[in-house]
């Protein structure tokens, strides 16, 4: 029985006629990483954006059904800034802000109340120790945060979004632009931190879900098509559309 932190109830997305999400309902576990896998344009990214509102922000998108957070639901809220500080996002390519280093992590807190510079200075501190970044940064904090290589500005982003103290994480091919070395790093952040958050991580690579996952969710053209923990899915698959994407048969 899984103890649900996300819980997904017929959601149907449509971008006018396509229509990309259809009838989903899941219920993503309580911490530990949820690998959402598929082929591409089988509706991950859509189903990653769906549970933080992001969709609201494309023309001519429809969504129905039901997401609810803890036990809130996400489209009843009006505050949608209030959902996305709980949901945080963390894309495939690294946005740092036009800022300093000290500054992208600060920023959040900041429009969020926190003034004092003590504080900052701590939170700051905290976050970047905690995405392994303290010691290669902590004297040149006020450097644009462009300097940083692309693997340091991902980590920087995954600070950033710590700091706003989300309670869940989701995450879109966070690891598609770096290369192997920093890959491996921030797959090993992600394992520290899935004791602490609830993960929602969409890949295109299997072998990094078998890696990672602890629940997998396999959509295949906007279908929900098998769901399980990673063991049990990767080793005993259910529905032959799941083999055949295991075995490389498609994707």
């Amino acid at each position: 029985m899984v103890q649900e932190r996300i819980s997904v109830r017929n959601l149907n997305v449509l971008f006018g006629a396509h229509h990309a999400l259809k009838n989903i309902s899941v219920d993503i576990p309580e911490n530990g990483i949820t690998m959402i896998i598929g082929p591409s344009g089988c509706g991950k990214t859509t189903f990653l954006k769906a549970i933080n509102r992001l969709l609201e922000l494309t023309e001519g998108v429809k969504v129905s059904g039901e997401i609810t957070v803890g036990g809130v639901s996400v489209y009843s809220e009006r505050n949608v800034t209030e959902i996305r500080k709980r949901l945080g996002l963390i894309g495939q390519t690294p946005t740092p802000l036009p800022m300093s280093i000290f500054d992208n992590v600060a920023y959040g807190p900041r429009i969020h109340g926190v003034q004092d510079g003590k504080s900052l200075d701590q939170l700051v501190e905290n976050c970047l120790q905690i995405v392994a970044l303290w010691d290669e940064v902590k004297t040149r904090l006020k450097d644009p945060a462009s300097k940083l290589s692309v693997g340091q500005q991902q980590r920087l982003c995954m600070a950033r979004t710590i700091a706003i103290r989300p309670e869940i994480l989701l995450c879109d091919e966070p690891t598609s632009a770096l290369d192997p070395t920093s890959a491996r790093s921030v797959e090993l952040l992600f394992q520290m931190l899935k004791n602490e958050y609830t993960i929602v991580f969409v890949t295109h690579s299997l072998s990094q879900a078998r890696r990672l996952a602890n629940y997998v969710v396999f959509l295949y053209l906007g279908e929900l098509v098998e769901e399980g923990p990673a063991a049990e899915f990767f080793a005993d698959p259910k529905d032959p559309r799941t083999r055949a994407y295991i075995d490389g048969v498609f994707g």
